[in-house]
């Protein structure tokens, strides 16, 4: 069983920047793909960033590309992003996810989650 806990979240002007940390576990960390994901309030929960299990692809929704900026470091059984040039509408809870095959970006077939960690953006 693998646990996922974010860390990193809080309140930044806009055009300001955040680096949030997803460690793991109680597994073997390597063997997954990693995803970040945020919902806003009212909103469904989105896909933002994914990065393959070792690091060699990334991908982003349009929105965030070349302002996030996902990575991980398997020996220290952690995922991250740092999320650049902030927008208002990048406010949301953000999470973090793992999974070991099927498409990256869909929130079905994740195997675990985090609690997720609040990113406040003011205007």
């Amino acid at each position: 069983q693998v646990q996922l806990v974010e860390s990193g979240g809080g309140l930044v002007q806009a055009g300001g920047s955040l680096r949030l940390s997803c460690a793991a576990s109680g597994g073997t960390f390597s063997r997954y793909h990693m995803g970040w994901f945020r919902q806003a309030p009212g909103k469904e929960r989105e896909f933002v960033a994914a990065i393959t299990w070792s690091g060699s692809r990334a991908y982003y929704i349009d929105s965030v590309k070349g302002r996030f900026t996902i990575s991980r470091d398997n020996a220290k059984n952690s995922v991250y992003l740092q999320m650049n040039s902030l927008k208002p509408e990048d406010t949301a809870v953000y999470y973090c996810g793992g999974r070991t095959v099927g498409d990256l970006s869909r929130e079905a077939g994740y195997d675990y989650w985090g609690q997720g960690t609040q990113v406040t953006v003011s205007s």
